[in-house]
């Protein structure tokens, strides 16, 4: 399934492209619908990265140009806009394709096709690639520097049961339950870490698959994560409706 994020202020557009995108043939997800460029900074800096993005570029309170240039976007980006007069600088944002509005059903099967398309060549081809560039690949951090009041303290990755965010300041969490500041916020470390051993289970928590005790359903639809340390109980880590089935493949994915 493919996982896609609406930027777009106009209600009455944004709940339309996010019908024909749910209506499409692709299976597509939508993660988020987001109205303007503060929302858009905001979210991605404490949120997991959609496969692709579809964006107005027009929004209520600048130019969604703005959000690109402030953060850190990996996902393939979709324009729309009224006109083609940001068609090059678009290029330069991840943009894969620009539509221009009103957009319809085959516009946006044509758009997704090409998506379809790149990403099933770039799979095709990414062991060749990944032999290619593998000397110049970063590895996953092993370590790293955090806060115990005014000491640094090199901790091993291996060693941190979570990260939690907290009136705007990350701490990581040791396997005896210790917290520790970080110097980075939840959508930082997420890039850095190793997503095979940690996962993103909501806004305010990350937590490593070593310390994961089980998890059981928490209001029908949501899951209620269980850590094998009891002095951190006080932290209830919910994972959403919508992540619920990712989370569950992951868990099961671990080697």
């Amino acid at each position: 399934m493919i996982s896609a994020l609406i930027i777009e202020d106009e209600i009455s557009t944004q709940v339309k492209l996010a019908d024909i995108l749910k209506e499409s043939a692709f299976q597509v997800h939508v993660q988020a619908e987001l109205g303007s460029v503060k929302d858009g900074i905001t979210y991605f800096s404490e949120n997991r990265m959609a496969d692709i993005i579809f964006s107005d570029i027009q929004l209520a309170d600048g130019l969604s140009f703005d959000i690109f240039k402030n953060t850190i976007i990996t996902a393939p980006v979709i324009f729309m806009n009224n006109y083609d007069q940001y068609l090059v600088e678009a290029l330069e944002f991840n943009g894969i394709d620009y539509l221009l509005k009103p957009v319809d059903k085959t516009i946006l099967a044509k758009s997704l096709s090409k998506y379809t398309r790149l990403q099933n060549h770039f799979l095709n081809n990414s062991l060749a690639f990944q032999n290619l560039t593998e000397h110049l690949i970063d590895k996953k951090k092993s370590r790293m520097i955090v806060k115990k009041g005014t000491e640094n303290v090199v901790m091993k990755m291996e060693e941190i049961a979570a990260f939690y965010s907290e009136n705007r300041l990350a701490y990581a969490i040791d396997r005896f339950g210790k917290k520790f500041l970080t110097d980075k916020n939840l959508g930082e470390l997420e890039q850095e870490l190793d997503q095979s051993i940690f996962y993103r289970a909501n806004r305010k928590y990350i937590v490593n698959i070593n310390f994961i005790k089980g998890y059981r359903s928490f209001e029908k639809v949501k899951l209620k994560v269980e850590l094998s340390l009891p002095e951190i109980h006080n932290h209830n880590m919910i994972v959403s409706q919508e992540s619920a089935p990712h989370f569950r493949r992951w868990v099961m994915d671990i080697k």
